[in-house]
């Protein structure tokens, strides 16, 4: 069933981004701002959610939907799809080609801390990228296997991390980023935490930290992380969540949950 659910959440994304492509080339119109003035979305991102939302609607009407655009709908299967419609939407208003497509989809709640995640596929139309896996069958970029870095010591780690758009939290996680960045090799920094859990699956990064993230900003990553081969979670053992998202290969993640312990990941200022 997982791998069923798996080429359906493929099927879905890949026509929203060619959806959502063809509407970068024509121009990007914002339709309306949310946290703050920096926090767009875009009329793509709208059309994008419906034509997910509706394609889902026709496969699996019995399923709930958790989507960033829209209202959630509940579940009587048991099963809900979550969806970020477009994840990088600041990048895909400047044109930078790091923007992709997220739907996965979860058993129980589409609450972090207890879904059990089944299937995911994120896809980077700009790139001409697919990242997708389902629970216990591996993960795979344009159809071929993925595995994340491991053995990687943690003044070689590359790292990726993304920043919040509320000024004070960015400063503060700049903050991080400066305890850290003597210690690792390098910190990256790219605009879609969808697509930096997938850099971890397939070796481009060897970590990805984050605080603040919605469920639907790493429902689909953190899948395709872990079948790669990432252990992907939250601070102390806790689930990967708005608290805190962690990816790396085993033995490089306890290390950084330590310096970032030590960075003051535990903050009370994001809450």
């Amino acid at each position: 069933m997982t791998t069923e659910l798996q080429d359906l959440a493929t099927e879905i994304a890949l026509k929203a981004g060619e959806l959502i492509l063809s509407r970068r080339t024509e121009g990007v119109t914002v339709a309306a701002t949310k946290s703050s003035a920096e926090d767009v979305v875009t009329l793509a991102d709208h059309e994008s959610e419906a034509l997910i939302r509706s394609m889902l609607a026709d496969a699996r009407p019995d399923d709930g939907f958790f989507g960033e655009e829209s209202e959630a709908s509940s579940s009587t299967s048991g099963l809900t799809w979550v969806v970020d419609p477009i994840d990088g939407t600041v990048n895909y208003l400047y044109d930078i080609p790091n923007y992709a497509v997220s739907i996965a989809v979860v058993e129980g709640d589409p609450d972090p801390h207890t879904w059990k995640a089944l299937a995911a596929t994120v896809t980077n139309p700009a790139a001409g990228e697919t990242f997708s896996a389902a629970l216990g069958e591996g993960a795979t970029l344009n159809g071929r296997t993925i595995r994340s870095n491991s053995a990687v010591p943690v003044s070689l780690a590359l790292l990726g991390t993304g920043f919040a758009y509320n000024a004070d939290r960015r400063i503060w996680q700049a903050g991080i980023v400066q305890h850290l960045i003597g210690q690792v090799r390098d910190i990256r920094r790219m605009g879609s935490a969808e697509l930096d859990l997938c850099s971890v699956a397939c070796g481009r990064l060897d970590g990805y930290y984050e605080r603040g993230l919605n469920p639907w900003d790493h429902a689909a990553g953190a899948l395709i992380a872990q079948e790669a081969g990432a252990r992907v979670a939250g601070l102390h053992g806790s689930a990967a969540s708005a608290d805190f998202t962690l990816a790396a290969d085993p033995a490089l993640f306890d290390v950084l949950h330590d310096l970032l312990l030590d960075a003051g990941a535990e903050a009370s200022i994001l809450g």
